[in-house]
């Protein structure tokens, strides 16, 4: 097998294992409006974990890692506001409007950020594993936060 068809068999394998974590830990903590958000600043934790283990630095995917955290982090808010107005229809609306949009701001600041990296000489060698564990942390850290802060703004509610 081509070390190519390896990486991407590996990166795809990273993903799996992931999803099967999220998933669980969404589902064991979804009633719980306190832990959710710091559960997935901790899986986030975990995932900087797994670049380090496949000797990725963060500094190079750190576009990715913006993408995800401006993408997730403001997508919570446009979910949350959909469902308060408008249930489960109006979250998941709200959702999809809110993905489309923090996907195109989140893709502005993703380029920002190459942009400089390149001008300052940071390498930032994109592969499928370290585009793919760059967009997770910084997912998992913008949901994390966000969920925190909508908590938070339901307690002064």
């Amino acid at each position: 097998m081509k070390k190519r068809h390896r990486d991407f068999f590996g990166a795809i394998t990273t993903w799996i294992i992931f999803s099967i974590i999220v998933i669980a830990v969404s589902a064991y903590f979804v009633f719980n409006d306190v832990l959710i958000g710091p559960a997935f600043i901790i899986l986030g934790l975990l995932s900087l974990i797994v670049l380090k283990f496949f000797k990725i630095r963060i500094k190079s995917v750190y576009p990715d890692i913006v993408f995800g955290f401006i993408d997730n982090g403001v997508l919570i808010f446009a979910a949350v506001l959909g469902g308060v107005y408008a249930g489960v229809a109006g979250a998941i609306i709200g959702g999809a409007a809110g993905n489309t949009l923090t996907d195109g701001i989140g893709g502005l600041f993703e380029g920002y950020v190459a942009q400089k990296q390149r001008k300052f000489k940071i390498n930032s060698l994109r592969t499928p594993l370290s585009t793919m564990l760059g967009k997770i942390s910084g997912c998992l850290f913008g949901a994390g936060l966000g969920l925190i802060l909508v908590w938070l703004i339901g307690l002064l509610i």
